[in-house]
């Protein structure tokens, strides 16, 4: 680790919640992170009033530097939030809240460059061998929050790279009779059913929902979660478990389409995963017909970081910015 340590505000703004942290880095990797918040993005009017509500409750001046992770493209001055109402605009982030180096990213590339730093034991093994990831090659980086992300990450010789995708609005493949029940249900209400209108936070209610008969039920999705999780409600845990095995399908097919050496799933939702109904993940990833001993060989693990997104974007940026004078490019 090479470089003066400095201070930046890493920002990890989803459908649902925006996530603050001050972070450290030093050279190209994050030191720590401090002073972790988690405002819900409904009740603030924009970005600017909810940075300003981080500053008011660290009590501190807030570092001048920021890594700000969004959910959907971040190519130009306006950068449209998916799942959420909020806009930025990069010319009005250096003025209010006062930003005077920033870095935008995708959240879900945040993730993979979290992937590319985390050390060893903050990944949990989900199938394949019981190996680190590989040094090189491409991993596939998937993970289901409010939406569904997908990025690569390819490691060489250089060093690593990041490719941010919108792979999550693939169409949805239906692999059995509850699968293509499902779908029929959200083609009808949507048109056209993407993976991520499955296998993402909402998407557990329409599982479950396709399991029983309709149901007057009002939990909100998060009970809905916990429920699940918990294992109180029977039905609630069958529409994990059938969530799990779609996300399996997906897994597979991404690497796949990636030509991947490597699969780590990532996310808000991926702790929460942990140690329930992987083996129908596992099980669907590896069945890819004349592929299933390729897939079985590959290491598919479960990053545990608490905030791989806070975490990514900070990794982002001492990875990319070197020059406090400009707004670096997307």
């Amino acid at each position: 680790m090479t470089g003066d340590p400095r201070e930046l505000v890493a920002v990890d703004i989803g459908g649902t919640h925006a996530r603050f942290a001050i972070a450290t880095v030093a050279g190209v990797r994050v030191v720590g992170l401090a002073d972790e918040r988690r405002f819900r993005c409904a009740d603030d009017a924009d970005f600017a009033a909810s940075w300003r509500r981080y500053a008011a409750s660290v009590g501190r001046d807030l570092p001048t530097a920021a890594a700000i992770a969004v959910a959907g493209p971040v190519g130009g001055d306006v950068i449209p939030l998916s799942n959420n109402a909020w806009v930025l605009r990069r010319s009005q982030l250096a003025v209010d809240p006062g930003i005077q180096t920033l870095y935008v990213i995708n959240d879900f590339a945040a993730v993979a460059h979290a992937v590319a730093q985390a050390p060893a034991s903050d990944f949990r093994r989900i199938c394949g061998p019981d190996v680190d990831l590989p040094a090189t090659g491409v991993i596939s980086v998937i993970g289901p929050g409010t939406g569904l992300g997908v990025a690569m990450l390819v490691r060489d010789a250089a060093g690593h790279r990041v490719f941010p995708s919108e792979g999550g609005h693939a169409s949805f493949a239906a692999l059995d009779a509850e699968e293509r029940a499902l779908a029929a249900r959200l083609d009808a209400r949507f048109g056209r059913t993407s993976v991520e209108r499955v296998v993402s936070g909402p998407g557990l209610r329409d599982i479950r929902a396709m399991l029983a008969a309709p149901s007057t039920d009002r939990i909100d999705d998060a009970a809905l979660w916990e429920s699940a999780i918990g294992g109180g409600d029977p039905l609630s845990a069958a529409a994990l478990e059938r969530f799990c095995r779609c996300l399996g399908t997906f897994a597979g097919d991404m690497a796949l389409a990636h030509g991947a050496a490597g699969v780590v799933i990532a996310g808000s939702l991926a702790n929460r995963l942990a140690g329930h109904a992987l083996a129908g993940l596992a099980e669907r990833f590896v069945a890819k017909g004349r592929f299933a001993a390729t897939m079985a060989a590959m290491p598919v693990r479960l990053l545990t970081l608490a905030e791989p997104g806070l975490f990514g974007a900070a990794a982002a940026f001492a990875a990319v910015v070197r020059d406090d004078a400009v707004l670096p490019p997307p």
